[in-house]
């Protein structure tokens, strides 16, 4: 049973900025389990590592795939197993770092994910009857077919709701999700601080993110051929930039919209991990002692 550390917790919680420090004390690459890391080209508005961090330490499934090609949650967990298996056949401690709870517990966990291919037919049809207000009644469906992967959406990610219709359409998918743990001796730690705290530097990290390019960036994916209706071009930060290119909202506005949908983001992050779940070691951002502890927790785990 091979080694893996696992760094969890709400976005703006210094997920990143830990495990570098982590991979240099103890030999490690990290691997990033980040819904919107994935893509190439969209770096400021998914707060990707900067070049100057991934060159310090190697970071794998960052800038894996154009933010038009589609990615499943099974395509994830089959490459993170193989850079994960691939880390430690080097000798070194994987670090497995993010905020996507899908992607987190899918590695962790093992699950048996049902491999359904999009059914483009059936997906037109959902989207136009969101097109015509129905939204929340897809959403009903859903958790209808689906309680507990419908607890998991916003009813406002109509994107991830169709395609969670999509997939509980499929036979293979009616069957209980099946786990099979991985050959990893696993340590997951927690990251956390008050709403009030990480609230507040979500707003300066969204701030930073207007003074860094955001627009641009976003202006750029658009001249590209990146559309509007892209799943990648759906993402919080994103959807808000391309309202205000188009003129309806204004900058400030986006912004404001920006802050608010990462606080509610945040509230959703804390139903996949748990403070409540024994299995994670947690550690308060505020108590000035997060990295001396982490670091005590994982030289312990990896001596024993």
């Amino acid at each position: 049973m091979k080694p893996l550390v696992v760094i969890l917790g709400p976005t703006a919680a210094g997920k990143s900025q830990l495990a570098l420090r982590l991979a240099q004390k103890f030999n490690g690459e990290i691997v990033g389990a980040d819904s919107r890391q994935v893509y190439r080209h969209m770096d400021i508005g998914t707060a990707k590592p900067t070049r100057a961090e991934m060159f310090l330490v190697p970071h794998r499934l960052i800038d894996i795939i154009n933010p038009d090609e589609d990615f499943s949650l099974a395509q994830y967990q089959r490459l993170a197993y193989q850079a994960i298996d691939d880390i430690q056949q080097w000798g070194k401690l994987p670090l497995l770092v993010g905020g996507s709870g899908l992607y987190i517990w899918g590695v962790v966990e093992g699950w048996q994910i049902p491999e359904v291919a999009p059914d483009r037919e059936f997906r037109r049809w959902l989207e136009g009857r969101a097109a015509r207000g129905e939204a929340a009644a897809l959403y009903a469906e859903l958790a209808q077919v689906n309680p507990e992967t419908a607890e998991r959406i916003d009813p406002r990610n109509i994107r991830r709701v169709i395609r969670a219709l999509e997939i509980a359409k499929d036979p293979k998918a009616a069957q209980p999700l099946l786990k099979v743990p991985p050959p990893y001796e696993i340590l997951l730690i927690g990251l956390t601080a008050e709403r009030k705290e990480l609230y507040r530097r979500i707003d300066a990290r969204v701030d930073s993110m207007i003074e860094q390019g955001l627009v641009d960036e976003v202006k750029k994916l658009l001249e590209t051929g990146y559309t509007q209706g892209l799943p990648s071009m759906s993402g919080i930060g994103y959807k808000q930039v391309i309202l205000h290119l188009k003129g309806e909202l204004t900058l400030e506005m986006a912004v404001q919209q920006i802050k608010t949908e990462t606080h509610r983001l945040v509230r959703r992050q804390y139903n996949w991990f748990r403070l409540t779940d024994a299995r994670i070691k947690w550690f308060d951002i505020e108590d000035g002692k997060t990295e001396a502890g982490v670091e005590g927790v994982v030289a312990g785990f990896i001596s024993s």
